[in-house]
């Protein structure tokens, strides 16, 4: 019986040992310290922020429903003995100005891709991840803390819900209600005996219907979820920075460096070719290949983003099996990708050139302008690679992070729909061509650049913006839903309002079809 108990308890000896040893066990850490009340009450206070500011879009109000969970998050990462590293407050700042991006722009694709890039940041913040494995799975820890947040908060409410903390919290709960009632009696007192008193509480008030319960209802839970998510990882984060990944075998000089010469020739001739057509003359090489001067921009562009993005991909790959056993090893690597890196370069400034030329010739749309930002991204990181390849790569990581939110960042705060607006306008000025039916699908952010137009083409391209705002646009004119890109757009349109109808704008502005 005694050896029984043994070999039972070795058992479960080697399958904790086994469990330490998995990717799970190395990840997760201790178990976190209860909540404390002030984490509460901020989980609270962001799904209360979530279902009053976020029912009617976002706007300012995303930020004000995100600040109460960062909050929670700086309490319970406090209470666990954590203490705030350059880093750490530099993520935590970046995604404070991402978040910010909604409320400056009309516009829901640069505010989407702030919100995700906040996302990231908040991970990394909150995670303290350093290396490549935690900054691609970083995110990924949300899922798990969701959950055991949860928990952890119902624990926490449990233990306070009976004995000597019950006698802390009833108080202070009995006396919010008393505090609530008495705003709402008065403040419904001073609103019916006065109308400008009423009407700067309506401004200021969510208009919440019996209908939108449900919505608001959502809208709290899930508010209050993903901040028992970041107040839990922040308590007890994963470690995903244990996370190893070996090294591929290195491989000797001719078999790793063979191909990339190859490529490096390659490239060499690719951009002599380029630097030839740059002194002799577009018409001569659309006169030998027959393509039209749209088809050589727009074509050559394509494949030369894909080139870029295969460098980023055959780099990494010959890096894990690069040779590494000497310094002249470390040597011939550093000296074969820098020159590849080089040349990327090169041919990243080409497909940006193509660009431009298309432009020039049909005109600047969202995708155009997205689509040559990546392609600028993706030439800083090319220079971020050959920084680490010279001053070594421990931050690596972080600074293409970094880089990518940078980039987020200025992709909303310069507003694309504004300088598309603006490039079309400066086009038609010079050339009288736009297309306005892409003009009026354009976002309020356009509205400052397209009410430079002269009639009847100014009315024709801001039609688009007038119904969406007429129908009460992203936010119904709430201030916590309204954006700065919207604000503008609803005082352009109420000093000078559209003068034509939308079928005296059909014969105006027909676009150039893009050959």
């Amino acid at each position: 019986m005694h050896q029984h108990e043994l070999r039972r308890q070795q058992a479960h000896a080697d399958a904790a040992a086994k469990a330490a040893a998995s990717i799970g066990g190395r990840v997760r850490t201790a178990q976190a310290a209860p909540i404390r009340t002030a984490t509460l009450v901020a989980v609270l206070a962001a799904g209360l922020a979530t279902a009053v500011f976020l029912g009617d879009g976002m706007g300012p109000g995303l930020l004000l429903a995100a600040l109460p969970a960062m909050v929670a998050a700086y309490v319970s990462a406090r209470a666990a003995g954590r203490t705030a590293r350059p880093w750490t407050v530099l993520w935590a700042l970046g995604c404070v100005a991402l978040l910010a991006v909604p409320a400056l722009r009309d516009s829901a694709w640069p505010s989407t891709l702030a919100v995700l890039a906040a996302v990231l940041l908040a991970a990394l913040a909150l995670h303290g991840s350093r290396r490549w494995p935690g900054v691609l799975l970083s995110p990924l820890g949300f899922l798990s803390t969701a959950v055991s947040g949860v928990v952890w908060a119902w624990a926490g409410v449990r233990a306070r819900a009976g004995g000597a903390g019950r006698e802390r919290w009833l108080p202070v709960a009995k006396a919010s209600v008393v505090a609530v009632g008495l705003l709402l009696v008065f403040g419904a007192l001073f609103a019916s005996a006065d109308a400008a008193f009423a009407d700067l509480l309506g401004d200021l008030a969510p208009d919440v219907s019996v209908g939108e319960g449900p919505l608001r209802i959502l809208l709290f839970l899930f508010g209050a979820v993903l901040a028992l998510a970041g107040a839990r990882t922040a308590a007890a984060p994963h470690r995903w920075d244990r996370i190893e990944v070996a090294p591929g075998k290195a491989r000797l000089r001719v078999e790793w460096g063979l191909p990339l010469i190859v490529l490096n020739l390659l490239f060499a001739g690719f951009i002599a070719v380029q630097v030839a057509v740059l002194f002799g003359g577009y018409d001569k090489v659309l006169e030998s290949t027959g393509l039209t001067y749209a088809e050589y921009a727009r074509q050559g562009f394509w494949q030369l983003l894909w080139a870029t993005v295969f460098v980023l991909g055959v780099i990494a790959l010959a890096l894990r099996w690069a040779p590494r056993g000497t310094v002249g090893d470390r040597r011939f690597v550093r000296v074969v990708l820098g020159v590849l890196c080089l040349l990327t370069l090169v041919v990243v400034a080409s497909a940006v050139r193509r660009m431009d030329l298309y432009v020039d010739a049909y005109g600047l749309t969202r995708l155009r302008l997205s689509v040559v930002t990546v392609e600028l991204w993706l030439g800083l990181v090319i220079v971020l690679l050959m920084a680490a390849g010279v001053a070594g790569g421990r931050w690596l990581a972080r600074a293409v992070v970094g880089s990518a939110a940078v980039t987020v960042l200025a992709f909303g705060l310069v507003s694309p729909d504004g300088v598309i607006a603006q490039s079309n306008v400066t086009r038609y000025r010079e050339e009288g061509k736009i297309d306005l039916a892409y003009a009026r699908d354009l976002s309020a952010d356009a509205a400052p650049a397209l009410d430079r137009l002269p009639e009847p083409q100014r009315s024709c391209a801001l039609i688009g913006i007038r119904d969406e705002l007429r129908d009460g646009g992203r936010g119904g004119a709430r201030w916590y839903a309204t954006s700065l890109g919207e604000y503008r757009a609803r005082e352009i349109l109420r000093e000078r309002p559209v003068t034509v109808s939308l079928s005296e704008c059909r014969s105006l502005g027909t676009p150039t079809p893009a050959r």
